[in-house]
C-alpha cells in the first residue's frame, strides 16, 4: 500500500484534480494559475490545469473528457462564461460545478442567472479563489463520467 512517503519520492504518482479554465484573455488565464496554483489545499491533490481560449473548445473538452471543476471568465469575447455556464448545465449531463470570474462585485447578481455554483468577483484574491476552487473540488460529483 502506497502512502505519503511513496508519493513523495515519487514511486508512486499522486491522483490529480482535473480543472478546465475558460478565458480568452491570457492575462486572465495567468492571474488564475498564479492565484490558485497547482495545489488549492493541503487535504486535496494537485490540479491539472487544462487552459482553453475559445467556447467551442470548452463544448469539445467538456463533451468528452473528465473535469472536476470548470472555471469560466465571465467577461470572455465573443462567449462570455455566463452564457457558457448556462448552456453546459443546461445541455451536459451531470455536468461538473462551475466557477464563473466576473469583473466587479455589483455583477455578482448576473451571476445567478448562470446557475454557476460559485462566483468571484475581480481583482481576484488568491485566499478567496484558492478556498473557493477548494470548497468545490472537496464535494463529489454526482456519478461521475
Amino acid at each position: 500500500m502506497a502512502d505519503e512517503w511513496d508519493v513523495a519520492e515519487g514511486a508512486v504518482e499522486e491522483p490529480k484534480r482535473r480543472v478546465l479554465l475558460y478565458s480568452d484573455h491570457a492575462q486572465t488565464r495567468e492571474a488564475v494559475l498564479l492565484g490558485a496554483g497547482t495545489r488549492v489545499a493541503k487535504d486535496l491533490p494537485p490540479i491539472e490545469w487544462v487552459e482553453v481560449a475559445t467556447h467551442a473548445m470548452v463544448i469539445s473538452r467538456v463533451e468528452k473528457e473528465h473535469f472536476d471543476l470548470l472555471v469560466l471568465d465571465g467577461e470572455a469575447g465573443k462567449a462570455g462564461g455566463m452564457g457558457l455556464c448556462r448552456q453546459l448545465k443546461d445541455e451536459i449531463f451531470r455536468c461538473p460545478p462551475v466557477l464563473v470570474l466576473v469583473a466587479r462585485r455589483e455583477d455578482l447578481w448576473l451571476a445567478s442567472w448562470s446557475d454557476a455554483d460559485a462566483v468571484l468577483a475581480r481583482p481576484l484574491d488568491p485566499l478567496e479563489l484558492q478556498e473557493t476552487i477548494a470548497r468545490m473540488l472537496r464535494v463529489p460529483v454526482e456519478g461521475g463520467r
